[in-house]
């Protein structure tokens, strides 16, 4: 952690260094707050370049960490991307465990960190790859897609990976390739109901849930419309179905942020991870931004002082057996090898308010 000496200052330097990040999130973080981050900030940058490292911060991540240390930034699909395609050295993984596996198994000859390692995934926790071999089992010559949202030891027993952002997409692909119409989509159970709800592929589906996003029902919903009846609701997939048809719009993390940049709204609400707000609203200065707030106790615990240590340090590395990590990278690569849609992905909620019967495992 920042230890009190005058490298860690607040000096005219920090200030002059850091002035144009602060410009970015003064709206987010008050100016006392500022003076504590942007020293560390600074001298996190400062090892970046010294270091040869990146960091990959998802859109939970809070805005000192998402705006002041962060190479590239956005969903879990952007940051697979990203992984994939950075020559750096070290790449360090802001966000939770899975997420920096995910890295790994991208970029095996990197050094790849997660500055806290109890930072985990109720989703990830929810299934193992032995299950997924009894799943195989149950239902011979179907495809597996798995949510990136799981362990490297789950991807290695799986076809192909998605997210949220193009969930449809990639059912629909290896629905094809495999010539069959059903596929078992794991983990997590609510994102499979509403991505049932889009396609003509029978989903067969897992009980795992997020547990931020499991959290908000229909009566938060009602009851944000009645405090605010001007607010664009946009709801996340991982959401009870239910939320997503009381909603206006419902996308990936990246389709919530191109649908406020894009229209403007005067007033919205996501339903997701509170920090997700914060982030788009440093980009959104006109747009007034609701915030129900379900904070994601696994990313908050990623800090700019555990971020500074485990560069300091290199520490918290990584590390997948080769075999696990080979079989996994296939089924990533064969979603990144996909060709991304032509805007960020949303669900159709006209479509989804169909009902759709899937089978629960």
């Amino acid at each position: 952690m920042a230890d009190g000496s005058e490298t860690f200052d607040f000096t005219p330097a920090v200030e002059l260094a850091t002035a144009p990040l602060w410009e970015r999130v003064r709206s987010r973080v008050t100016p006392l707050e500022w003076r504590l981050h942007a020293p560390l900030i600074a001298e996190i940058n400062r090892l970046k370049r010294e270091k040869n490292a990146v960091i990959l911060a998802h859109n939970y991540m809070t805005p000192e960490i998402f705006h002041g240390v962060g190479d590239f930034v956005g969903d879990s699909l952007g940051l697979a991307r990203e992984a994939a395609r950075s020559d750096a050295a070290i790449i360090v993984q802001a966000g939770v465990h899975f997420m920096a596996e995910t890295s790994k198994v991208l970029c095996p000859d990197k050094t790849v960190l997660i500055p806290d390692p109890r930072a985990g995934c109720s989703l990830a926790a929810s299934i193992t790859g032995a299950d997924v071999r009894l799943i195989k089992q149950r239902y011979p010559g179907l495809p597996v897609v798995t949510y990136v949202n799981t362990t490297a030891e789950v991807k290695a027993e799986t076809d192909i990976c998605c997210t949220s952002a193009n969930a449809v997409q990639v059912v629909e692909e290896i629905a094809r390739a495999f010539g069959v119409d059903r596929v078992i989509l794991l983990p997590d159970e609510f994102l499979a109901r509403n991505v049932a709800r889009q396609t003509h592929i029978g989903i067969i589906a897992w009980q795992g849930r997020c547990e931020v996003h499991e959290r908000f029902t229909v009566e938060d919903i009602r009851e944000l419309r009645e405090a605010w009846p001007d607010a664009e609701i946009l709801a996340h997939p991982e959401c009870p179905t239910e939320v997503l048809e009381a909603s206006d719009f419902a996308g990936s993390t990246a389709a919530m942020s191109d649908y406020v940049m894009t229209r403007k709204p005067r007033r919205v609400v996501l339903i997701t991870e509170c920090s997700m707000a914060d982030n788009v609203a440093c980009d959104a200065p006109e747009t007034e931004f609701v915030r129900p707030c379900n904070l994601c106790p696994h990313m908050k615990r990623i800090t700019l002082e555990n971020i500074h240590e485990a560069l300091l340090n290199e520490r918290y590395e990584v590390v997948i057996d080769p075999a696990i990590a080979e079989r996994a990278r296939a089924a990533v690569q064969r979603m990144i090898d996909l060709p991304p849609p032509a805007l960020p992905a949303r669900y159709d909620l006209v479509k989804a308010r169909h009902h759709v019967v899937g089978e629960l495992i």
